[in-house]
């Protein structure tokens, strides 16, 4: 999608952890904001993602068993967009 078009909301739940973690790129920043603007619904999946990190807070990279590790890479292998 071209910079100079709106957000849709895919592409903010796409980029939404890039957000969060101050990765994005000040134009693509902009463009997820002003989304938000618009969207409540984004607005309330945003304030869900706030509150499911305060929620479990850091978990260290090892918190996981192997075996669950590779049972979600799995999953996301598999995972198409619509």
């Amino acid at each position: 999608m071209a910079h100079d078009q709106p957000m849709t909301c895919l592409e903010l739940v796409e980029l939404v952890t890039d957000y969060l973690e101050g990765a994005l790129p000040p134009a693509e920043a902009a463009r997820f904001e002003a989304h938000l603007v618009s969207c409540p619904h984004c607005r309330v999946y945003l304030e869900q993602m706030h509150l499911t990190i305060r929620a479990l807070g850091r978990l260290p990279a090892d918190a996981l068993p192997a075996a669950a590790v590779e049972t979600l890479l799995e999953h996301y292998r598999g995972w198409t967009r619509r």
